[in-house]
């Protein structure tokens, strides 16, 4: 009953904290040069809750997103291609470069290293559709060893609309720890549907027949939103899977697509500067091996600082700002 009654108040706490949008009407693509004194903002979308609009902004130069009333800011409609103009010195435009040169890759395209230079990784992990519990031990591990030197302990969470809609209790549980100040969660779009089938890669997840980018990006956008997640600027393909033409649609959107250089369930090493990339939808019992086997390998490192987790943003914003 104690246990019940906290984890409501947890929840209660984190509502507070991070708004529900729990009544988004006309969530559109909406680029805006956002002025308030002297920050300068992009609005990647807007969109109407309770009869106030509000903008989902991006901090060009840092990666961060928040979510903020449209009426804060003076306002600017831009193409996209001013926002690429305007900002192209910024660690934002810099990424989406960088991504394209991958574009015409079947499998991995985008970023796929984030920190070359430190010693320690950027952490990735992605919640694909499962009828398995979250594989929560990745993240208790994650907390038992950094805890004496990361607080809050930085990493990726990719998550798909029909995973949150089947795993409501696993998904407080996350937040809750965000709450806490354990994990510091960058919230990354996997796509709605996450469809897959038997059929080539070339005709499989997003690039299968009638597949609706609207749906899969912006339908997963509005539902990360009603569950008090704020959508950050990147995106990761269900299977790693696309190609030239929507690597570039989904740049229209805003969004910077990620790769993973150090998929541990297919056996490749996290080296430094690694985007890595565990499955915790309990459907990858290898990957989770390996990534508790890594930390174990690493755990004098990380006591002495010198194999740390990177926060994605602040790793590629390091990057492209030298």
């Amino acid at each position: 009953m104690k246990f019940k009654l906290l984890s409501f108040l947890m929840l209660f706490s984190y509502n507070l904290f991070a708004q529900n949008f729990e009544s988004i009407k006309r969530y559109k693509v909406n680029y805006l040069l956002a002025t308030k004194a002297s920050e300068k903002l992009i609005a990647i979308r807007s969109f109407v809750n309770d009869n106030q609009k509000y903008l989902l902004l991006v901090n060009p130069q840092t990666l961060s997103t928040k979510v903020d009333l449209a009426n804060n800011y003076s306002l600017v409609n831009l193409a996209f291609g001013n926002v690429q103009a305007i900002f192209g010195k910024s660690s934002y435009v810099k990424a989406m470069n960088v991504a394209l040169k991958s574009d015409r890759q079947l499998q991995n395209a985008g970023l796929d290293h984030a920190i070359p230079k430190e010693k320690g990784i950027a952490l990735t992990i992605d919640l694909c559709p499962s009828h398995k519990n979250l594989d929560r031990i990745i993240f208790q591990s994650l907390i038992n060893e950094f805890k004496q030197i990361e607080t809050p302990v930085p990493l990726a969470v990719s998550v798909s609309g029909k995973w949150m809609l089947k795993h409501q209790e696993d998904l407080n549980w996350l937040k809750g720890l965000m709450l806490q100040k354990e994990l510091d969660i960058t919230w990354v779009n996997h796509s709605y549907n996450h469809e897959v089938n038997n059929l080539p890669l070339t005709e499989n997840f997003l690039l299968a027949k009638n597949t609706d980018l609207d749906v899969e990006v912006l339908k997963n956008e509005q539902l990360m939103l009603k569950n008090g997640l704020i959508p950050s600027v990147f995106f990761r393909f269900p299977g790693l899977v696309s190609d030239q033409k929507i690597v570039e649609q989904i740049e229209n959107y805003g969004l910077i697509p990620i790769g993973s250089d150090a998929w541990l369930a297919k056996g490749q090493q996290a080296n430094a500067g690694s985007i890595v990339l565990v499955h915790g939808n309990g459907n990858e019992e290898i990957g989770v091996k390996n990534f508790i086997q890594l930390l174990k390998l690493k755990q004098i490192d990380v006591k002495n600082k010198q194999w740390l987790l990177f926060d994605l943003r602040q790793g590629l914003e390091k990057e492209f700002n030298n």
